[in-house]
């Protein structure tokens, strides 16, 4: 029983839109309507800016990290650990709060992956630095975190056994969600992301 009501509890938390929430809070476009009509941060960070984006990523990885501990204290078998997980990620994408229109779910799967094994959280957290940096390319580096999670799963964590299938199902519902990203990538069309920061405006 603990395990299914684990599962319930991580669809749901994955469901809350942080960054809807936050634009009628802080009276800043609400991301469904506008950009890529995503509401994940990349989309915030186009539509409304970096504080408000940073936020949503911090919530949006929240998310993903309560999913699992809550699993984790209701005593779940560590199958239904990488379930939680999974349930947020889908709860992200399809929200039962918001017509199930969400986000991609790359903040959230990394908040569950950094509670079943912070080494490989933090290693995924790197590869898409890389690649980010090295293309300018956001989707590209999530798309390729994705693809590594469940091979990193198989080669690092100790409980491989249990968490590998959710993982791979998961890493497979991002991959699906970038699809739009990976056609534009192919026709050289997708958007890049300015790394130079703004003239600073600090005068001391």
């Amino acid at each position: 029983m603990v395990n299914i009501l684990s599962v319930i509890i991580a669809y749901l938390l994955g469901s809350i839109q942080v960054s809807v929430i936050l634009s009628k809070l802080f009276k800043f476009p609400d991301p469904c309507n506008k950009g890529s009509h995503s509401t994940g941060a990349t989309n915030v960070l186009r539509t409304a800016g970096k504080n408000q984006a940073l936020i949503t990523l911090i919530g949006d990885v929240l998310k993903g990290v309560l999913a699992v501990l809550i699993a984790i204290i209701l005593h779940a078998i560590p199958f239904f650990w990488a379930c939680a997980a999974l349930a947020a990620v889908a709860g992200h994408i399809f929200p039962c709060f918001f017509h199930f229109r969400g986000g991609k779910g790359v903040a959230t799967g990394l908040g569950g992956l950094f509670m079943l094994s912070p080494f490989i959280a933090i290693l995924l957290a790197v590869i898409w630095l890389v690649v980010v940096l090295g293309t300018r390319y956001i989707s590209l580096g999530s798309l390729i975190a994705a693809a590594a999670s469940p091979i990193l799963i198989l080669i690092f964590s100790s409980e491989r056994t249990a968490y590998f299938i959710p993982i791979l199902v998961m890493s497979c519902l991002i991959i699906w969600k970038h699809k739009d990203n990976i056609k534009r990538l192919r026709n050289g069309t997708e958007s890049k992301v300015k790394l130079k920061p703004a003239h600073s405006h600090h005068k001391h």
